[in-house]
């Protein structure tokens, strides 16, 4: 998410098998009498079957699976899949001011996780534009910090931070669950902007849970609600699942 911010600084997610307990009795043959029967033996039970953790996909695999400017025929030229900058190298900022509305940034930037890439869509009929970040992680992290990010936004409503452009004040609105992936959250973040500058900042996020990975997509306006093309959100999140199954 690093290079959409730089952009805008120009531009203002076993079946245990049971015992099976085999056992008998001897006869009483000839009017003897009848024996004990030898203690019923026990058939060894088979382990659960733990499920084999599912490797993440590495950032070379992320890269090749990001869409292709053939496939999205909205945006401009070029359309390059970026890396996250070397630890250390990318400026920081203070933490927000309510600590429960970090997640809201932190995974849809793909932060701790395996591996992560980044996209910038300059739309051809939006100047702001949009992006993606695709994050792996190891097996179950997702998921953990898909549950994360729902705690956050059942609480926040309202945050203050500091960005490239400086000190800001967002107000977080949440929106209809989508249906993509295993599981879906969309929110939008408003800055105040002024009326000097068109109106407010609007920014739309669609965070999707696919196995392993978490996409987060983002469209950004000035003074209107505008939305992540959902068939490119459904193309990328059917590569994402398609390449954890092979």
């Amino acid at each position: 998410m690093q290079s959409r911010r730089t952009r805008l600084t120009a531009t203002a997610a076993g079946a245990v098998i049971g015992l099976f307990l085999a056992s008998g009795c001897a006869p009483a043959q000839d009017q003897k009498p009848a024996t004990e029967a030898p203690p019923a033996t026990e058939v060894p039970s088979a382990a659960p079957s733990a499920k084999a953790p599912v490797a993440p996909l590495t950032m070379a695999q992320l890269k090749s699976l990001a869409l292709r400017i053939e496939e999205v025929p909205q945006a401009r030229e070029p359309l390059d899949v970026q890396e996250p900058l070397p630890e250390g190298s990318g400026r920081s900022f203070p933490p927000v001011s309510v600590p429960a509305c970090r997640p809201l940034i932190d995974v849809r930037n793909g932060e701790v996780s395996f591996a992560r890439v980044f996209q910038n869509f300059n739309w051809k009929e939006n100047i702001m534009g949009g992006g993606s970040t695709l994050a792996s992680y190891e097996d179950g992290q997702a998921e953990r910090r898909f549950a994360e990010l729902k705690r956050s936004l059942a609480t926040c409503r309202h945050y203050e931070g500091e960005g490239f452009v400086g000190p800001y004040s967002a107000t977080v609105t949440t929106e209809e669950p989508p249906e993509f992936g295993e599981e879906a959250v969309s929110f939008r973040e408003i800055i105040p902007m002024g009326p000097a500058n068109g109106g407010d900042r609007n920014e739309q996020f669609v965070v999707v849970r696919t196995g392993n990975t978490i996409a987060t997509f983002t469209e950004l306006s000035i003074g209107k609600d505008l939305f992540f093309p959902p068939e490119l959100i459904t193309r990328q999140v059917e590569r994402l699942r398609n390449a954890q199954r092979s």
